[in-house]
């Protein structure tokens, strides 16, 4: 069976409760996020997934996403890589859309990018180097990251530009799964919180 990529986002954190666009800043997991980190590790612990024992495990360096990762259960598989970083939003760190939109009517970051900060064509380059190494592996791998690379590895995974992605919405602490149907890259199951029911 040719190997998946699973996709689990940080949990929630002040910024993204608030919908601050949360790049390299540093933010910490709020208490619900805690929980939801434990509740997506006791649901991979379980069939299907069984624990998954034979996945690679990658982590985004970042605190919330490697915090995520190690009360999931995975910390001690997980080896840190700078491409799974968030997007660099520059100068519209910790600023909302809203806010953006006040200064930019009709912006869209996945067609309109961000200034001084990271292109759309770098974060395209990066989620390919996640989706070749995903796709070169001889089993199925886990990623823990944030959501704008998540949803850019979704599109780019499917084969799609980067601005496919502000189609395919992603929550805090979700879990996805990126796989194959009939010899095509696809989407398995995208956005899931069961657990967090």
């Amino acid at each position: 069976m040719a190997p998946r990529i699973l996709l689990a986002r940080h949990g929630q954190t002040r910024w993204s409760l608030t919908g601050k666009h949360t790049g390299r800043t540093d933010i910490p997991l709020l208490d619900e996020g805690r929980r939801g980190a434990k509740l997506l590790g006791e649901r991979l612990r379980h069939g299907p997934w069984a624990g998954l024992p034979d996945v690679e495990v990658r982590t985004s360096p970042l605190a919330r996403a490697k915090e995520t990762c190690a009360l999931a259960g995975f910390g001690d598989r997980a080896r840190e890589w700078d491409a799974l970083l968030e997007w660099d939003y520059g100068g519209y760190e910790g600023m909302t859309p809203a806010e953006i939109k006040a200064n930019r009517p009709g912006w869209l970051i996945w067609r309109d990018g961000v200034p001084e900060g990271e292109s759309i064509a770098s974060i395209a380059a990066r989620a390919d180097e996640v989706v070749e190494w995903a796709r070169s592996a001889d089993r199925d791998v886990l990623v823990f990251a944030h959501g704008h690379i998540l949803r850019t590895l979704g599109a780019r995974w499917l084969g799609h530009d980067v601005s496919f992605a502000a189609r395919i919405r992603l929550d805090p602490t979700s879990l996805s799964v990126l796989g194959w149907a009939y010899g095509e890259p696809a989407i398995e199951r995208w956005n899931d919180t069961g657990h967090l029911d």
